[in-house]
């Protein structure tokens, strides 16, 4: 069986599907008013319509229906079960504003379900802390907790245009390095469809203006829940990556160092909203996202900003595996380089915004270094450049929209 055809194919399809699914998607969002509205916390000046996941599902969905023809697996199988009941949750979410505790628990039977029908979750720390194959009575209770986690992380990332479907492609990416390193061709497929699936939304998102759409709830869940399956594989004592840990390196930190910006800054936004008082769920503009525009960075600089910030992470990781660090000093750094780039870094320019000279008010105009970074931010605003005005009217052009 020729895997390498097999996966062109499953991502071409996944990617067709995507272009061809968004025209109808906007125009359903806009005729049924299915729109994230602007208030005082969101950053868009108009109403955005939230059906981009249902462009990115459609195309995972039949993608993955493709894969699961051509190489039947029992794991793909049920995460596109669950995939789609996200979807169906996470977008019922977005018409009719769900209430956070039911959603909540219908992610837990969710994750719950799925570890149950595919018996695959994360109870393998290859000898982390001398933590090798867990017991399930630990193990399951880690993986739904370390699930509803990752899902509940992905759509609290969806701030900024480009940064959760952006995210999405380069964990993908991650993951598809580390499963192609142990041959296991269905997982690296799968990857490849989501990474196909999410571009077109993506250009979308970063570059439309009259087909810009938001993934929404339904997307970011749906997102997260796929994110899930694959972490869920790579940490289980059934899957092939286990065979990583023979090279000195440290699966868990790897995967931590993959989701080490998002995750790390929901913990320290949580962190500070209980801190204060406030339920750890209530909506603020406390996320990195919103620092770096609050810094005069665009969207999609802020977006790609962060994601170099967590390339950083990734690459302090890689360095300490080359050096031939143990299991625990690699997690160790990734901890470090996390908590750095997110709690240290985040504190460390809201000190620098609220110091420096003041205006005739007594405003602070921040110092030296702020003006820099938001000096830096205004460059990334690149709407007027040619090329960003070609990439508009092209992901804006009647092919994919309509007419108008």
């Amino acid at each position: 069986m020729n895997y390498s055809i097999i996966a062109i194919a499953v991502s071409l399809v996944a990617l067709v599907t995507s272009i061809v699914v968004f025209p109808f998607a906007l125009k359903i969002a806009k005729h049924f008013g299915i729109v994230d509205n602007p208030n005082a916390r969101k950053l868009q000046r108009l109403p955005v319509p939230v059906f981009g996941g249902v462009v990115v599902y459609s195309g995972i969905l039949t993608g993955g229906l493709l894969l699961q023809a051509l190489i039947p697996n029992t794991t793909l199988a049920w995460g596109l079960v669950a995939m789609t009941a996200m979807m169906i949750v996470g977008t019922w979410d977005d018409i009719s504003d769900l209430p956070a505790k039911l959603r909540f628990l219908i992610e837990i039977l969710l994750v719950v379900g799925l570890i149950i029908v595919t018996d695959v979750y994360v109870d393998d720390f290859y000898g982390l802390w001398g933590i090798h194959k867990m017991n399930p009575l630990v193990a399951i209770p880690f993986s739904v907790f370390l699930g509803v986690g990752i899902i509940n992380t992905i759509n609290l990332i969806d701030g900024v245009d480009g940064y959760s479907s952006g995210y999405g492609m380069m964990a993908c990416v991650c993951f598809a390095l580390a499963f192609r390193s142990v041959w296991s061709p269905i997982m690296v497929c799968m990857t490849l469809i989501m990474i196909a699936a999410l571009l077109p939304f993506f250009l979308h998102n970063v570059f439309g203006k009259k087909s810009r759409m938001f993934i929404g709830d339904g997307g970011a869940l749906m997102l997260g829940m796929m994110l899930v399956v694959l972490t869920f594989c790579a940490m289980s004592s059934k899957g092939r990556v286990s065979g990583l840990s023979d090279s000195g390196m440290c699966v868990a930190a790897y995967l931590s160092a993959v989701g080490s910006i998002p995750l790390f800054d929901t913990i320290r936004v949580m962190t500070m909203r209980i801190l204060r008082g406030r339920s750890p769920f209530s909506p603020d503009k406390t996320h990195m996202h919103h620092l770096f525009v609050d810094m005069g960075f665009s969207h999609i600089g802020a977006a790609l900003s962060i994601l170099f910030i967590n390339m950083i992470v990734i690459l302090m990781w890689l360095l300490s595996w080359k050096l031939g660090f143990s299991f625990e000093v690699q997690m160790y750094v990734v901890f470090f380089w996390g908590i750095l780039m997110t709690f240290g870094f985040y504190k460390f320019m809201k000190i620098q915004q609220n110091h420096g000279p003041k205006d005739e008010n007594g405003v602070p105009q921040g110092t030296a270094l702020w003006r820099i970074m938001c000096k830096l931010g205004s460059m990334s605003h690149r709407e007027k450049n040619a090329s960003w005005r070609f990439m508009q009217n092209l992901v804006d052009g009647p092919l994919l929209i309509g007419k108008r």
